[in-house]
């Protein structure tokens, strides 16, 4: 995995990572993977993973399965990119700015409809898609582990056995 994150840095003309942040939700067996690097962080961070998908790109072939891009900025929007054997198989964007409100003030518009919209949305169709709710979904980010670039191979591996017991080659998505 980490053989496949150095080289999708490379391949998306990107320098100055130094991990990889690893996030479970073990029930689902769910893998999350960011880079730890300056150009990730915050917005512009949403935003330069909208640009590069070289890793899902890399994992997809690598674990023939899919694996899923997904970007998230709460203030702009929200996009999902499917990625199978090395190729972009399917995806969604939602611009937050674009979406039609039912008729009425927007005031008008209830939490229960409100949420039941959001999970219509990329994020809480992924969400669906994996069993979780779209709120877990987007708490993965903050939970995890950091593993160096630069691991060894029985580190990487004791830190996914720890975080998945039994599977020490994680489904990624």
């Amino acid at each position: 995995m980490l053989r496949q994150a150095r080289e999708a840095l490379q391949l998306d003309g990107a320098s100055g990572a130094t991990g990889l942040q690893v996030s479970v939700n073990r029930r689902r067996k769910v893998v999350r993977l960011a880079y730890v690097a300056p150009f990730t962080q915050g917005r512009p961070g949403a935003h330069w993973y909208a640009a590069h998908h070289a890793l899902p790109r890399l994992l997809s072939r690598a674990a023939n399965t899919t694996v899923q891009a997904y970007v998230y900025d709460p203030d702009e929007g929200e996009e999902v990119i499917a990625y199978g054997n090395g190729r972009r198989v399917g995806g969604e964007r939602v611009v937050y700015d674009n979406v039609d409100l039912p008729e009425g003030r927007p005031e008008d518009l209830d939490e229960a409809a409100f949420l039941h919209m959001q999970s219509r949305w990329p994020m809480g169709h992924l969400a669906h898609v994996f069993g979780l709710s779209r709120q877990a979904l987007l708490k993965l980010p903050v939970t995890g582990q950091v593993l160096g670039l630069e691991d060894s191979t029985a580190d990487v591996e004791a830190v996914l056995e720890s975080l998945l017991p039994g599977s020490v080659a994680p489904h990624a998505h």
